[in-house]
């Protein structure tokens, strides 16, 4: 395999504009480069090519379009953080709630096997999970301020303590090893069923860590699809071959499931921080039409009708 030449700045600008894009302003491109890494040219450039198999831009695309769609993304993987934080941290109290006021308040309580499910065909799974759970206690628990007020002075940790520790995949794994009635009462507060729940919160982690690390999440595709819901049928929106062509397993079923998630004035604000990034692109990019961006993301063209849904 062929390994990748450096290139210099000077080089890095010559060859985008023999590609066609349209440099106004070469310092201000150069200083970019620079500080956010060639990186954004890769992950963003696609949309403004010719065709998928052509490396030459859209005749007439600039930089600063370039750019103004890197910083949406940033934007909106900003505000998308913020509330998947939301939601995390709200399904930490129900579940950690619910299974204190069953199990007890000591880890040596409502850490016990016979707490969790009893699938024999799970019982390596729980094992493994609670292990984790024990492991992050002993590592971690005497370094956060609250488990160590409760170490010191009652020598437990009370699992809506515990949870601070437990990153979101964790909160997935713990979730999955729960009995099917512990489930049932965390997914009826979100008005979900046992499996519905399970799959949202598996895709919201994966998520939230495309978001901590910055990656590209704006045009994102998860393997696993979200089941049908009544606000698909509802916005009326498109299908082929008998299945929804958005809200399936793109950013827009991102949004659904914050839907169920968040409370209402949370979702509201959370879909008019999106609405006006996307004003803001709108009015920054010229070549490319905004419906194509929010094809891109799997939003349909009345997306923000589901914020006046009940």
């Amino acid at each position: 395999m062929k390994l990748k030449e450096f290139k210099t700045l000077d080089e890095q600008i010559g060859i985008l504009k023999e590609r066609g894009l349209v440099i106004n302003d070469v310092d201000k491109a150069k200083n970019l480069l620079l500080s956010e890494n060639y990186f954004f040219i890769n992950g963003y450039r696609h949309i403004f090519l010719k065709n998928s198999k052509s490396s030459e831009f859209i005749p007439g695309t600039t930089f600063d379009e370039l750019y103004a769609l890197f910083q949406f993304d940033r934007s909106f993987r900003n505000v998308l953080f913020k509330n998947l934080l939301i939601v995390e941290n709200n399904l930490k109290s129900i579940l950690s709630y619910g299974l204190s006021k069953k199990y007890g308040i000591r880890e040596k309580d409502y850490l016990k096997m016979s707490n969790f499910s009893q699938d024999i065909r799970k019982v390596r799974q729980v094992n493994d999970v609670l292990n984790k759970i024990k492991r992050q206690i002993k590592l971690n628990g005497r370094q956060h301020t609250a488990t160590l007020h409760y170490l010191s002075n009652y020598g437990y940790v009370p699992l809506w303590i515990l949870v601070k520790l437990l990153s979101f995949g964790m909160i997935n794994e713990l979730y999955s090893i729960l009995k099917p009635e512990d489930k049932l009462n965390i997914a009826s507060y979100y008005n979900l069923d046992v499996e519905t729940l399970g799959i949202y919160i598996a895709l919201l982690s994966n998520y939230r860590n495309l978001c901590a690390h910055e990656d590209i999440v704006f045009e994102h595709r998860t393997q696993k699809e979200i089941p049908d819901t009544r606000y698909h049928r509802e916005l009326d929106i498109p299908m082929m071959n008998d299945e929804y062509i958005y809200g399936k397993n793109d950013i827009f079923a991102v949004v659904i499931m914050l839907k169920f998630m968040l409370n209402e004035s949370d979702f509201t604000d959370f879909i008019n921080e999106v609405s006006y990034d996307l004003s803001l692109l709108d009015g920054r990019v010229n070549i490319i039409p905004q419906d194509k961006i929010l094809d891109r993301m799997g939003f349909p063209a009345n997306w923000e009708e589901i914020a006046k849904i009940k």
